[in-house]
């Protein structure tokens, strides 16, 4: 590894041995079950979880039943998400999920696009490609 990297490490570590307080984290990505180590230490440390990306599918499903569509959806992941958030509840942490969602027909640059919120969830054959006005807002307030 080189310096940068062994710096970047090093700054790692530190935050998260001794945080400042509040201690915020943002995790993304596609896949809960890669993270599952990383998000069950983090609760242990941070005050606020904010999960956005194509994992936040797989929570909303799980934790609201909410129809996602043709969203990423991690099935492996998926059955650790109600230990997880029983684990920040137990720790007091602060989990802030997306509440409503930019759509797409298909994940390309000539998609049609709309507009999908918590309450009716994405529709059949469109999926979530990023978090709406809403969302971005309420991460804001987070951060």
């Amino acid at each position: 590894a080189g310096f940068l990297m062994k710096k970047e490490l090093d700054y790692f570590a530190k935050a998260l041995e001794s945080p400042q307080r509040p201690f915020l984290a943002i995790l993304g990505g596609a896949k809960i079950s890669d993270k599952i180590q990383l998000i069950d230490n983090l609760l242990d440390k941070v005050n606020t979880l904010i999960i956005g990306g194509g994992m936040a599918f797989t929570f909303k499903k799980v934790l609201n039943d909410m129809p996602i569509g043709s969203s990423l959806f991690d099935e492996a992941g998926s059955k650790n998400v109600k230990n997880l958030m029983e684990k920040a509840k137990k720790n007091n942490v602060k989990v802030v999920l997306p509440v409503d969602f930019v759509t797409g027909d298909k994940f390309s640059k000539d998609a049609e696009s709309g507009y999908a919120t918590d309450d009716k969830g994405i529709p059949d054959g469109w999926m979530g490609l990023d978090c709406g006005e809403k969302s971005s807002a309420l991460f804001k307030e987070a951060v």
